[in-house]
């Protein structure tokens, strides 16, 4: 979107996690205000209108109407967190969520060289959204501590999926992305 730029590249104005979203990883998307290319987002136009703050959070209008329903439903990201992790930005300051994600990026980096059998992408960009990073690391663990020498990627990607799957059901959390109705 023209005239819309943002130095943080990891969170979005409007609380998506850029750095984990399938589209930027596959170089589809720039990220939030990330250069040319950008597309058109009611959210950015909105951020132009209101004095650019950097995140919505910091607009006296927040949370506005935009915010009614936005975690009902997933584009290629979830936005399952989106207002969560707008609060937990605001909470702990910018520079402490940052360093959380940069270590998420860092390990789904991990995830999809190691053990993504070409199918489980969105998967565990989903997986690292949505976990907290303790959980994250958890199960990281428990993944290679298993001895899986002999293993096909397939096999090796069925396993890491069963045991982030278990992660997130103690979590009560669905590891599925909501498609629109």
């Amino acid at each position: 979107m023209k005239d819309f730029a943002r130095q943080n590249q990891l969170l979005s104005l409007c609380g998506l996690n850029c750095g984990l979203c399938p589209m930027n990883l596959g170089k589809y998307c720039p990220g939030c205000g990330g250069g040319e290319g950008n597309h058109s987002c009611a959210v950015a136009r909105c951020g132009i209108e209101h004095n650019n703050p950097e995140y919505c959070f910091e607009c006296g209008n927040y949370p506005c109407n935009k915010y009614e329903h936005i975690d009902d439903y997933d584009s290629f990201i979830t936005h399952q967190r989106q207002k969560a992790d707008l609060k937990k930005a605001k909470k702990g300051g910018i520079e402490n969520y940052n360093n959380c994600q940069r270590e998420k990026v860092e390990i789904l980096k991990t995830l999809l060289s190691e053990y993504n059998d070409g199918r489980r992408k969105t998967f565990f960009c989903l997986a690292v959204n949505l976990l907290e990073l303790s959980d994250i690391k958890s199960a990281l663990i428990r993944i290679e501590e298993k001895d899986m020498d002999g293993f096909t990627l397939k096999e090796k990607s069925e396993f890491a999926v069963s045991v982030f799957n278990e992660t997130a059901e103690k979590k009560n959390i669905r590891l599925k992305l909501i498609k629109k109705k």
